[in-house]
Formats: structure tokens, C-alpha cells, sequence
């Protein structure tokens, strides 16, 4: 099938955020250890993108995913378990003659070295996205289109297809790209890194976490990444317990008549916003990235400053630790709103456990 059909939309309609990328059918261990002394599996769903689309969808905001699945059982479970979250899958194409990609997973933390990741999503229908059957005119209207370097690893055709999305041209919405660096992933390692620069350096918000912007450009430490990467209006560089620092100058999202180019070198004007994590008692140490995401952005959405957006992703990303799973529900807006405006001592004093996202559930502070 061919790519997704034009549509038009007024503000009222048109999605707020455009995720693309795959999403696969995941297989959740039903308990701890390898792969191979797990003795089943629950069925689940993931991919950054989707991950992204389904939190800001619980968040109130109009989301859409765009991508393409098999013409098969797990390509349904796939479509029908995201638009679930209230998500706009009707950019996504089924394709006859290749698989939805699947894998599964133990339960560690991706980190660590007893993880372990067994992916069958060569060939996928997502890895065979391109300029050709996802064309940028037929993508919904959006304020932000959001991307992850995991697509730019699928395929030759997907890695064109971010190229031309990330390209400046007139009405370009606000390019989010998230650098999910994944050496596996790619079948020409020595190449990623290069890639996935040139890819942060042609978009508006960039998130990448120390670990990965070291292992792949060997540059250390929030003030090296951002003399790597002078050209995006905000980058936020995720700095585990650390917490998050951010480099911005452009604290909105891009007029529909703005032409987004890159400038030379750091700007003068940048402002350093650095915010403190969250104590969280972790449930699964997964899909934190993705939610926190979700969370800056919707706060973005939303014109809040920096410190809240920074404040917005740490609590959407407290949820989705504090549950067994890749996605929840996130906190009420009202909720997260009132955490996110403490001062800073008593920020610093919450601790946030299971449970800790319900209405009537009492945060604790230590």
C-alpha cells in the first residue's frame, strides 16, 4: 500500500504531536532472569514513538502515530492496542507482504549487562518506511513532529525518510528527535554515530541521555554535548540521578510561516535550566525515557517554563517506574501541575512510590 492519504485539519482538529517510528509487539518475562529460563511470556506493545504518542494521549493531548504494520494478527493487536490510549492511528498502513516486528525481553534494566533484547523485526513493514510511501505532505497537521534515532537504524529507506523529515522547508513544525542511541540495532555500527549527529543537529528539541551521547561521540559531561550540538533551540540532556539540563533559546514552537534552518556555533543567548530528579522507588526500570518525553513535551505544548517542563517529564517518567509496564496512566493534570510547582526544597524532598499518580494518594516528602 502506499503512504499515508492527505489529509486536512483545521486547529481544533489537527493533532498537537505526530510521533513516527516503529512499534512492535513486545513479550514481557513473567519473571526475573535470561531468556532462556523464562517459561512464558505476557503479550504487550513498544516502540519509542508509540511509547510517546500513548503518554501524551493519556495526558489530554491530540496525539497521532504514524507508521506501518503487517497485514496480521500482531499488526492488529498493535493498531487497536494504541488507538486504546486514544491515539490517531489512521496514518498507519498495513502491508501485505511484511511482518509486524516482535521481541522480547527480560526484565532488567536495559543497562545493565545481564539485559537481554531478542528482536525479530528484520524485514519488518515499519523498516520498509520511506520518503516514497510516507511522504512529509501527507503527514497530519501538527505542532510538533516527534522522532527517534531508532528508525534511522531499520533501514537505508527509513534513514532517508528522517533526512527529508528533519530537512528545513516553509511550515515546518517543531522537529523533537530523541537520540535513543542502540548500537544493536545498527548493521553498520561505525556509522551511527555520524548519522545520528547530523539527525540532532537538523532538528528544533533534542533529548539525549550522558551515557549514550559519550559511548557514541565520546564527548562527557551537559556542557561538551552542547558544543557537539550548537544548532537546536533546546537540548535537553537526561543525566540519570542527576537529573536533566537543558540549553534553550527559544523557549515556543516555530510560527506556521517560519523557515527552520541551523545556525553556526553555541549561541550567546542560551539559557542553562538544570532540574533535580525524582526519589522514586522503582517498580521496572523501563520506558522511562520515552515518558519522560512525553512529559516535557506536553509541557511544552502548554508554554510552561523550562524548570516545568523539565519538572513535567521527571513525574511522567516517576509513573511509568513506579508500575510493572512500559505505559500508564499519567498523573491528573491538576496533580502533576501542583508537584511541578513546588519551590525547590520541598521538590527535592518528595519521594514518589506505586500508586503515587492517583488523585487521592498522599505523596511522601522525606
Amino acid at each position: 500500500m502506499s503512504g499515508t492519504p492527505a489529509r486536512t485539519a483545521d486547529a481544533a482538529t489537527a493533532a498537537e504531536v505526530v510521533c513516527l517510528g516503529e512499534s512492535m509487539v513486545t513479550f514481557l518475562p513473567s519473571q526475573p532472569g535470561r531468556l532462556a529460563d523464562v517459561p512464558s511470556f505476557g503479550r504487550g506493545i513498544g516502540g519509542a514513538e508509540s511509547n510517546v504518542a500513548c503518554a501524551l494521549a493519556a495526558a489530554g493531548h491530540r496525539a497521532a502515530w504514524v507508521s506501518r504494520a503487517g497485514a496480521d494478527g500482531f499488526g492488529d493487536h498493535l493498531v487497536e492496542a494504541i488507538a486504546g490510549y486514544g491515539v490517531d492511528t489512521s496514518g498507519v498502513r498495513r502491508d501485505p507482504s511484511r511482518p509486524t516486528g516482535i521481541y522480547f525481553r527480560t526484565a532488567t534494566d536495559r543497562a545493565t549487562d545481564v539485559h537481554e533484547v531478542a528482536y525479530y523485526r528484520a524485514g519488518s513493514a515499519a523498516s520498509a518506511m520511506s520518503p516514497a510511501n510516507i511522504p512529509y505532505a501527507t503527514l497530519p497537521a501538527t505542532r510538533i513532529l516527534h522522532l527517534s534515532g531508532i528508525t534511522a537504524a531499520l533501514s537505508a529507506d527509513c534513514l532517508a525518510l528522517l533526512h527529508d523529515l528533519t530537512g528545513p522547508r516553509p511550515g515546518r513544525p517543531l522537529i523533537s528527535f530523541d537520540v535513543n542511541h542502540r548500537p544493536g540495532l545498527w548493521r553498520d555500527a561505525d556509522a551511527s554515530p555520524e548519522v545520528l549527529l547530523d539527525l540532532a543537529r537538523r532538528s528544533d528539541l533534542v533529548f539525549v541521555g550522558e551515557d549514550e551521547a559519550e559511548e557514541a561521540w565520546g564527548v562527557t559531561g551537559a556542557e561538551a554535548i552542547r558544543a557537539a550540538l550548537p544548532e537546536p533551540a533546546t537540548l535537553v540532556v537526561k543525566r540519570g540521578a542527576d537529573g536533566a539540563t537543558v540549553f534553550s533559546r527559544a523557549a515556543g514552537i516555530p510560527d506556521a510561516d517560519d523557515v527552520t534552518t541551523v545556525s553556526d556555533g553555541i549561541p550567546d543567548a542560551d539559557i542553562v535550566t538544570t532540574v533535580p530528579a525524582l526519589r522514586v522507588d522503582v517498580v521496572a526500570p523501563v520506558g522511562a525515557g520515552d515518558a519522560f518525553a512525553a512529559g516535557f513535551l506536553s509541557a511544552t505544548l502548554r508554554e510552561l517554563p523550562v524548570r516545568d517542563r523539565v519538572r513535567h517529564g521527571h513525574l511522567m517518567a516517576a509513573a511509568v517506574l513506579t508500575v510493572p509496564g512500559d505505559l500508564t496512566a499519567p498523573p491528573a493534570r491538576a496533580h502533576a501541575d501542583s508537584l511541578a510547582a513546588l519551590d525547590d526544597e520541598a521538590w527535592g524532598r518528595l519521594r514518589l512510590g506505586p500508586g503515587w499518580t492517583g488523585d487521592d494518594q498522599e505523596v511522601r516528602t522525606t
